[in-house]
């Protein structure tokens, strides 16, 4: 009897699986393809040898295997990978984009967390919370109810965005209702775009000596890694704050680390270089410095966007309809 359905499989580690793909959601996928077992962590199993020759689509995840010419030669069928995360880099080779394979990412899912994670730790680090609540767990008391120091506050502070990528832009989108300024730094992006996102345009070196803070959402490529050296960071005010939700390598580590050391600035980091930073990594004991493990994007309950975002693009691939967020070859190394 002639199958009716794709056939498709899931391919990342078996722990992702479980927790972005729950059996409620699996089943909905069922609807729409024939979901083949065992998810696949691993081409070089017996099982992945049975699965790979008939598989048309792959649904891939965190811990996926590089999907080189050894593993497309064994998956002739393969012509679309749905991926449940952001970057594809890590599994993707050049041997997928040479046979033509249509690839889709959650990356714009994924960008709704880092973003809200991004806005939160802006209007946080204005009002300085951290070290007043640390000032005040310390004294178990406080001078006054009035608190006049004007470097503390987010009216009309200024925000610089570092690159107008998916989380760049929504957490543009979510500045627009405070009354704060934005200055957004992309060579790509012209002055009307970035009026149009709700943005000034700036130079990189204007960003960081009129911003408030700067928020990093730059991808890592060989052009950016060091991208925020330590003649940027200089220019940054006094108390200034450096968040960073992109990759630890954009931003010169040892730099930041010494000025944030001193005292002179503040920083937000959800990502190192590396990751983890070692134990004795002088950011650890440092007041001045929140390190958040990798958190921003989709944790918890959050997944089931990332679960969600896939099935619609299986559903729309499944119906000739073609993807709505599909990764275009040249466009794959901009996904940080």
């Amino acid at each position: 009897m002639p199958r009716t359905k794709t056939v498709a499989a899931l391919a990342m580690d078996e722990r992702a699986a479980e927790a972005v793909l729950k059996p409620a959601t699996r089943l909905r996928f069922g609807e729409v393809v024939d979901l083949a077992e065992p998810v696949l962590s691993d081409f070089t199993t017996q099982a992945a040898r049975r699965v790979l020759p008939e598989v048309e689509l792959l649904i891939t995840g965190w811990g996926c295997p590089p999907l080189d010419a050894a593993v497309l030669a064994r998956a002739p069928e393969l012509r679309a990978v749905v991926h449940t995360a952001g970057s594809v880099r890590g599994h993707l080779t050049p041997a997928c984009w040479a046979r033509g394979i249509e690839v889709s990412t959650a990356a714009a899912a994924n960008a709704v967390p880092v973003a809200e994670y991004t806005l939160a730790m802006i209007l946080l680090a204005n009002k300085q919370v951290l070290p007043a609540a640390r000032a005040y767990r310390q004294q178990r008391a406080r001078e006054d109810w009035l608190f006049p120091d004007p470097t503390l506050g987010n009216y009309r502070r200024t925000v610089g965005v570092l690159s107008a990528s998916l989380v760049g832009r929504r957490v543009i989108a979510l500045l627009r209702a405070h009354d704060l300024r934005v200055l957004l730094y992309d060579p790509y992006v012209a002055e009307a775009e970035a009026a149009a996102l709700g943005a000034a345009k700036a130079e990189l070196a204007e960003v960081f000596a009129a911003s408030d803070v700067v928020s990093v959402h730059t991808p890592l490529l060989p052009a950016t890694r060091g991208l925020v050296s330590a003649e940027l960071l200089a220019l940054l005010r006094d108390g200034g704050t450096l968040i960073n939700t992109a990759r630890g390598a954009v931003v010169d580590q040892a730099a930041l680390t010494e000025e944030v050391r001193g005292g002179r600035l503040r920083a937000v980091l959800d990502v190192t270089e590396p990751e983890v930073l070692p134990p004795d990594h002088p950011l650890w004991e440092c007041e001045n410095a929140l390190i958040t493990p990798h958190l921003a994007g989709s944790q918890g309950n959050e997944l089931d966007r990332l679960a969600e975002s896939a099935l619609q693009e299986v559903r729309r691939w499944s119906a000739g309809e073609g993807f709505a967020h599909a990764v275009p070859p040249d466009g794959k190394e901009l996904l940080a």
